[in-house]
């Protein structure tokens, strides 16, 4: 689609001025009315302008009128004392929602695209990405990570959106950071279990082996040994135990007999004193050796009853004399380390555990790695079907190429061609290029950008200033 015919009214500085569809160059002085033919065309396609004072001084209205080629016709009235009038016909019928017809019949770089220079690396970038044409939706995103990652911009062009999924910064990535940390961890944890745990540990084996058992044995053992050692203490201490046992009769009888030698000496003594009562104790002192006798047998008998009481508990403990006491050293051993085993079950379940929770956020890592993958190798899958408008441009890591070199390692040069490239993004769009101030790039540049243009097919209308006082059209 090209321009046939451009009429202007009475708009910003211009009272009358009339193209045709012939590529063009407007110079002039400043205040010429140069930027005025650019501004008027904008107003006409976009409906706005940053001038304040739109209709030329002195008029109630001005007018710009555009046709086409292909039968479009644009008609804009801005009015001082009523409403502004607008017509947007295609072969004669009022296109329905005008405004959003025409958005789609240009891109906003056509009416200035060396405004592409000054744009940040990454506006240059989402404005490329933006042009690479192919059709998803959320469902799309769903069908390939099984679900809408939540922290990404969406009003973003695919490839930026597939360059943040997979990015170290998105959440995919921190994620699996956090979940390899986690399980790096762990791993730690179960070497550390692992060293102290024997080789071969059978914790099943260990959780139902019983130390009751050993250690009952132990002590049925241990009492038995207590009882054969003291039948033999008792055997081997009979001899001295007899000996104590007539040590005590003698010093018995022995003070028996100075008890008695005592008191007959006494007695003597007051049968002298006491003659009175000599016959009462000529009667006692004939019943002492009776008295004696009877309790030399008492001391007789009680020693009898401790000899006999003594080898009664010796014969009790006859059966074990010729035993030996059995050794519990391996058992004791068998014992400690059941205890030992058993102590170290819980440490080996914890071990278990955290084993079958690495287990599971391996396979979680494993997810995360395979949608950072998926959104690794999309781009490429992409790039292969989708419409790239730009000859050479491919996209690594989010990044768009221009043979194989970002945006800002071009050259000046290219940099212009990449503009115009970027600006004519609708080949079935309004073919025209609007650059305003040409004198601002080199000769050698603004040729290059004419003929870029003109290879493309497009129709010019640039502005040039210079030191002539009227408006002045040069065609191209």
């Amino acid at each position: 689609m090209r321009i046939s015919k451009i009429q202007i009214k009475s708009l910003f500085g211009i009272k009358e001025k009339e193209l045709d569809g012939s590529s063009v160059e407007l110079i002039g002085k400043n205040g010429a009315g140069k930027s005025s033919v650019i501004d008027a065309i904008r107003l006409a396609l976009t409906n706005s302008s940053n001038r304040d004072y739109k209709v030329h001084k002195g008029e109630t209205e001005g007018e710009i009128i555009i046709e086409t080629d292909t039968g479009l016709k644009i008609d804009r009235k801005i009015r001082t004392n009523k409403a502004d009038y607008k017509s947007i016909k295609q072969s004669g019928a009022e296109v329905a929602s005008p405004e959003t017809f025409l958005k789609d019949i240009f891109t906003s770089l056509q009416l200035n695209p060396v405004e592409f220079l000054a744009m940040s690396k990454n506006d240059q970038n989402a404005t490329i990405l933006n042009m690479i044409e192919y059709p998803w939706d959320l469902n799309t995103i769903k069908g390939w990570f099984g679900e809408i990652p939540s922290w990404i911009n969406y009003e973003q062009n695919i490839l930026q959106i597939l360059n943040d999924i997979q990015s170290e910064k998105g959440k995919y990535f921190q994620d699996r950071q956090e979940i390899n940390r986690d399980v790096r961890n762990k791993k730690a944890i179960c070497e550390d279990v692992a060293a102290s745990i024997p080789a071969n540990y059978n914790v099943e084996y260990w959780e139902n082996a019983s130390t009751g058992e050993i250690y009952t044995q132990i002590e049925r053992i241990r009492k038995e040994n207590q009882t054969i050692e003291k039948a033999k203490m008792l055997q081997e201490g009979r001899e001295s135990k007899v000996r104590k046992f007539d040590a005590d009769r003698q010093i018995a009888l022995s003070a028996l007999d100075t008890e008695f030698s005592n008191k007959e000496s006494y007695i003597e003594k007051e049968i002298i004193k006491l003659q009175a009562l000599i016959k009462e104790l000529e009667t006692e002192k004939s019943n002492l050796g009776s008295k004696k006798l009877d309790k030399k047998d008492v001391i007789e008998n009680q020693y009898k009853a401790n000899v006999a009481k003594f080898d009664a508990e010796v014969a009790e403990y006859a059966e074990y004399l010729d035993r030996e006491p059995k050794d519990t050293t391996e058992l004791q051993k068998d014992g400690e380390n059941m205890e030992k085993m058993k102590g170290l079950i819980n440490e080996y379940r914890r071990m278990q555990r955290t084993q079958g929770e690495i287990d599971d956020l391996q396979v979680e890592a494993g997810i995360l790695t395979n949608k950072i993958e998926k959104a690794r190798t999309l781009p490429g899958e992409i790039l292969q079907t989708a419409t790239i408008p730009i000859d050479g441009l491919t996209v690594v890591d989010g990044i768009p190429l221009i043979n194989d070199l970002p945006v800002s390692n071009l050259s000046d040069g290219e940099k212009l061609d990449l503009c115009v490239d970027v600006a004519i993004q609708k080949p079935n769009g309004l073919q025209i290029i609007l650059i305003d101030g040409v004198e601002k790039l080199s000769t050698e540049l603004k040729n290059r950008l004419y003929e870029k243009c003109k290879a493309k097919g497009l129709q010019i209308i640039a502005t040039r200033t210079t030191d002539d006082d009227e408006l002045t059209v040069i065609e191209l």
